[in-house]
């Protein structure tokens, strides 16, 4: 049964079971389910005011919370600006991540065909999903919450960016963090309770999970709290979930602010470009809103949170970017500013492999997306509240990184399940796979039980980049990813290939009769299986994003950095009233996942930014 269907077909039988077994106690449950969903909904501004003090364009991990945080000064106007609509009941449900993706709520973007990666993949390229609704890819993602290393924020401090050390930016991560697992949230000097953003373990986890920690204990790491003082470990992971539901920024930030008069949401509106002056001044933005282009005027600041991508994309619309390339595509050029779209950085991760178990206790999709596992989620529990799958995460070190420091280079995600769980229903889609692929590799092994692994290269070397197609702000960017071009990269990834196989080999693991699915994979049967070479063939085959794009509008000193778009405060260089908040003003990708470090970015900034203009208005109320 599709998944959109089963649930539609889920509440109806629940709601008439409920209501004919007359159970005050599960009518109750099945209202409050409901009222969870629908209280609190944002409202789409109707009226819009011709001039706002901000404009912010982009309402999802970082645009929500800036919303939120700016029109907590009463004076101010804010209008945020959505190209999608308001998050679904569907994507409220943890288990269903991986079925957002390919829909109306997904930018859909792809990667552009290159020599050595994604060639296992449909024309070659990688699908690079992005949210396109309000909270963004907060809604899509799979809601781990990881913060990363403090080595690379005190990396961003040394190369000029002041305000951006580790203990600069811890107070942040925990200013927003309502942390509601005690044996986590008692350390106070790195967890935070009471914030908006809610960060907990999943109620739900099978007993691979425990495998999983104790496997990595077995090698030699530590089972610690890996967001606190040391990251090299293995962890349960915690998420930004509420109940059993996911906490998306929009639930978390806007939700809360919804009723403040000087707050405007405007869904469904698609930013076409910046408007600038001949003195470089940003004065506003041009959208498209119900079949009507709007010119809206910003008294104050233009704040671009659209993304890796989008944020990039929409400053070469706008005229900025390397004029070689503007003018390529028809673009008037205000001020050159060559890192624009460059610097572009993901976490490469090897996802196609396969650990096969005899007992039945991973997430295969027969077995949960039923009626009863619905019903267990309107009580909070049972397996859609699981991270989809996600069981486990770890960062460990290969050969190549320093063994005496707390910087590891591989991270794993630990995946009670793997693409053959759902028998090619979502995950073989959203990967882009081959049908050939799938057929003759995953297909004589649908549907079994399983494990996965994937290694993750934490800095990656090779580095990609974002130009415009057109000027045409509907059409989607070309994005090349670049991966692999660094030898660097590929050496580390086969060393995370190869610890997972270790971890399979451990006492932890072979209580469940662990084993590589040993088929070789298409295009790598000639190479002896296991080798460095088969591990090369077998991720260059099957290359996938990690979902982390970042570094596409670098903060850095201009100067001392060339590809440098924003200062340390997130001004676009040469250009005034314009800022940018989001992953792509990361110098460089952090150590892990990227939603929480892109929440901390936009707390941040919006301290910097009331902490400008606040100064600003006494000086002249001085006067």
């Amino acid at each position: 049964m599709q998944p959109f269907l089963f649930l539609l077909v889920a509440l109806w039988w629940i709601r008439s079971t409920i209501c004919a077994t007359s159970s005050p106690t599960s009518f109750s449950l099945f209202q409050s389910y409901i009222r969870g969903h629908l209280d609190g909904r944002l409202e789409d501004a109707t009226d819009l005011l011709s001039e706002y003090d901000f404009i912010i364009v982009g309402g999802g991990s970082a645009g929500a919370v800036l919303a939120s945080r700016l029109s907590e000064i009463a004076g101010w106007t804010v209008l945020l600006i959505e190209a999608g609509g308001l998050e679904t009941i569907v994507s409220d449900i943890p288990g269903m991540a991986k079925y957002l993706q390919l829909t109306d709520i997904d930018w859909q973007y792809q990667t552009e065909p290159q020599p050595g990666q994604c060639l296992a993949l449909k024309d070659e390229r990688c699908n690079w999903p992005r949210g396109k609704v309000i909270g963004g890819s907060s809604v899509l993602n799979y809601m781990l919450y990881v913060r990363g290393n403090r080595r690379d924020y005190d990396g961003w401090a040394k190369a000029g960016n002041y305000g951006w050390s580790y203990k600069d930016v811890l107070p942040y991560f925990i200013k927003s963090e309502d942390n509601r697992n005690p044996y986590l949230a008692k350390n106070k000097d790195y967890h935070g309770t009471g914030g908006l953003l809610t960060v907990q373990e999943a109620p739900y986890h099978t007993p691979l999970s425990t495998a999983f920690v104790q496997a990595g204990v077995e090698l030699g790491y530590q089972n610690r709290d890996c967001n606190a003082e040391s990251q090299t470990g293995f962890m349960i992971p915690q998420g930004t979930v509420r109940d059993g539901s996911r906490c998306s920024t929009a639930k978390a930030f806007l939700r809360p602010a919804r009723k403040r008069k000087n707050l405007h949401v405007a869904l469904r509106s698609h930013a076409h470009r910046v408007l600038i002056d001949d003195q470089k001044q940003a004065y506003g933005v041009v959208f498209e809103r119900g079949k009507k282009i709007l010119r809206i005027r910003a008294k104050k600041e233009v704040i671009l949170s659209a993304g890796a991508i989008g944020s990039p994309q929409l400053l070469m619309l706008s005229g900025v970017g390397d004029p070689d390339h503007l003018n390529s595509v028809g673009v008037t050029v205000k001020h050159s500013l060559k890192g624009v779209g460059q610097n572009l950085q993901d976490h490469i991760s090897g996802r196609g492999m396969v650990y096969l178990i005899n007992e039945t206790v991973s997430y295969v999709e027969t077995r949960f997306l039923n009626i009863q596992s619905m019903l267990n989620y309107v009580r909070h529990r049972g397996p859609l509240t699981a991270l989809s799958g996600t069981e486990g995460l770890a960062w460990v070190k290969t050969k190549y990184a320093d063994p005496n420091d707390d910087y590891p280079d591989m991270q794993l995600q630990f995946i009670a399940g793997s693409d053959i769980s759902d028998g090619g229903l979502s995950l073989k889609n959203n990967d882009n796979v081959k049908d050939s692929v799938w057929k003759e590799y995953y297909e004589p092994i649908a549907y079994r039980d399983s494990w996965q692994p994937i290694p993750i290269v934490l800095r990656p070397k090779s580095k990609g980049y974002i130009l415009l197609r057109s000027s045409d702000p509907y059409a989607k960017p070309l994005i090349y990813a670049n991966y692999f071009t660094h030898p660097d990269d590929i050496k580390v990834m086969i060393e995370g290939m190869k610890i997972g196989l270790a971890l399979s080999k451990t006492e932890a693991f072979q209580r469940f009769g662990s084993r590589l699915y040993d088929k070789p994979f298409p295009g790598c049967e000639t190479l002896p299986l296991w080798t460095d070479k088969y591990w090369e063939c077998f991720l260059r085959q099957y290359s996938t994003t990690l979902y982390h794009q970042s570094s596409t509008c670098k903060m850095g000193v201009l100067d001392k950095e060339p590809l440098a778009v924003v200062d340390p405060e997130l001004r676009v260089y040469g250009i005034k009233g314009l800022r940018v908040v989001d992953a792509s003003i990361m110098p460089d990708v952090v150590s892990g996942n990227t939603n929480a470090p892109t929440i901390m970015i936009a707390e941040k900034a919006g301290d910097l930014i009331k902490e400008t203009w606040i100064a600003k208005e006494a000086s002249l109320n001085d006067i």
